[in-house]
């Protein structure tokens, strides 16, 4: 018996059921299918790259020299770019930021005719295969890296300064400080936070649907448009959306219990 015939016999025996119909949702489960995949790597490839741009920022954000020749360049030239960054994104809503990315940004960056990174042929088979897909994965990453820019600023400046001072007693610079001592003590506190910006994301990716880029929502959209019914497509997103959150919630949650148990990284 396959689905259709099995879904019929279920609103046969439970009359409440008659008017749910799931047989346009398995009519159009190779959609769902990859729309899964879709929302699952763009949140990945977001969610990396996202808290490598974080790391960098939050480290820019604390870089200082009371004195010295370098007091001013860092100030002007990495602390202040870098907040600058973080007010814009957190400040801003992010479908708006996916909005003016690919309508403006991308177009200026890469463009057939006068693309400042990529032109000519190869700019236009991007644009045509894949513009929704880069657009999309920037605009996420950018703004899941000003959040998560934030999450290791607080995580960095949770650690005592006498760990600071002790490192620098050492002779370690502030990178060597950072990368042997700070961070990994840091990160412990940090997974939690950074577990829920994952989880966000992975929801804030519907937003993308909105210039075409087929995810999830945009194939409940799809089925919605081709039948003019919504509960069912929406509801089965919603459902989806659901548990891979819990899954992802869980995962985070063995990962802190493992960290608590082993007293750290």
């Amino acid at each position: 018996m396959d689905f259709i015939h099995f879904w019929e016999s279920v609103q046969h025996a439970v009359p409440p059921l008659q008017n749910f119909q799931l047989q346009m949702i398995w009519e159009y489960r190779e959609l769902f299918i990859d729309g899964i995949q879709m929302t699952l790597l763009i949140t990945l490839i977001a969610v990396v790259f996202g808290t490598l741009i974080g790391l960098m920022m939050g480290m820019a954000r604390l870089a200082d020299v009371p004195h010295g020749p370098w007091k001013y360049p860092l100030r002007f030239l990495v602390r202040w770019p870098s907040t600058a960054y973080v007010t814009f994104f957190r400040g801003t809503p992010l479908f708006v930021q996916i909005l003016l990315i690919h309508f403006a940004l991308m177009p200026m960056l890469v463009h057939p005719d006068n693309g400042i990174l990529i032109s000519g042929e190869f700019a236009s088979t991007l644009r045509q295969e894949y513009g929704a897909f880069m657009s999309g994965l920037t605009a996420l990453t950018l703004n899941a890296g000003a959040y998560i820019t934030e999450i290791f600023r607080a995580g960095i400046q949770s650690i005592a300064k006498g760990q600071f001072e002790a490192s620098r007693s050492m002779g370690m610079n502030y990178w060597q400080t950072m990368r042997f001592v700070i961070i990994p003590q840091a990160f412990r506190r940090m997974l939690p936070p950074l577990g829920n910006e994952a989880i966000m994301l992975l929801k804030d990716s519907s937003l993308v649907s909105a210039i075409g880029l087929a995810e999830l929502a945009y194939a409940a959209r799809t089925v919605a448009g081709a039948y003019s019914r919504y509960w069912e497509p929406y509801l089965t997103i919603s459902v989806i959306y659901l548990v891979l959150t819990l899954l992802m919630a869980s995962g985070v949650h063995y990962l802190e219990k493992r960290f608590k148990a082993s007293g750290g990284l």
